[in-house]
């Protein structure tokens, strides 16, 4: 695929945050619903402490957020809030694709104080807007996961979704990597990350990309449960 040129990815770019549908201007934002993480009063957390690595792009990494505002700690606050003893350790990288990913999970891993007993592997979104083939792509994920297979720490892997401007027959092979290697690896799989934002401009940063903090809630409520029913039980 030739590559793409400035205008062409800023559009890829509108399309992974809003799905390639035209979106009608908003007069306001509805006011968001209190998260999880937000709940009062919250049971303390029971048991031993579980440590989950977020290891993913700029979804995880926050960008254009506070500290506190990014997925990996609202998810960590929201878990907590809800009883459950977990340290999420904020792995993500502005810009990484899969092949980038697959370069430094081996070190991010060796790094931690312990074994994780969870990782959440979000990739992919940069490796649209460079135009890297569906079969790249499945091989780096495929890669990580065999790696996390052999260190035997369960997964959840978030999948993405290609825009339809790029071809039937890409998207086809893009989409169906995700639920392919969760089968073959074991992994628990989150099908559509952005499922809960990408139509809603109301929760998208004004970069027209990233979730705002609002987005950000709506994206622990669209995944707690699926991350807390993967945790190893205290």
């Amino acid at each position: 695929m030739n590559r793409l040129t400035r205008s062409t990815a800023a559009a890829l770019l509108l399309c992974l945050a809003a799905g390639c549908k035209e979106a009608s201007p908003q007069t306001g934002a509805a006011p968001s619903e209190p998260s999880a993480a937000q709940a009062s009063p919250a049971p303390a957390p029971q048991g031993d402490e579980r440590l989950v690595l977020a290891f993913g792009d700029s979804l995880f990494a926050g960008y254009g957020l506070a500290p506190a505002e990014g997925y990996p700690e609202r998810l960590e606050a929201a878990l907590r809030g809800a009883g459950r003893p977990v340290r999420v350790h904020d792995a993500g990288v502005s810009g990484d694709t899969t092949a980038a990913g697959r370069q430094r999970l081996a070190f991010t891993l060796d790094s931690l104080p312990r074994k994780p007993d969870l990782v959440l592997l979000e990739l992919g979104g940069n490796d649209l807007l460079r135009g890297l083939s569906p079969a790249e792509t499945r091989a780096n994920l495929a890669a990580m996961l065999g790696e996390l297979q052999r260190r035997e720490i369960p997964v959840v892997l978030f999948g993405m979704r290609a825009p339809p401007n790029l071809g039937a027959d890409f998207v086809r092979a893009f989409d169906a990597a995700y639920p392919a290697l969760a089968k073959e690896y074991g992994a628990t799989l989150v099908p559509f990350f952005l499922e809960p934002v990408y139509d809603q401009p109301q929760l998208i940063q004004p970069d027209r990309v990233h979730p705002t903090a609002a987005g950000i809630d709506a994206l622990v409520g669209h995944t707690q449960a699926v991350v807390s029913g993967a945790l190893p039980a205290s």
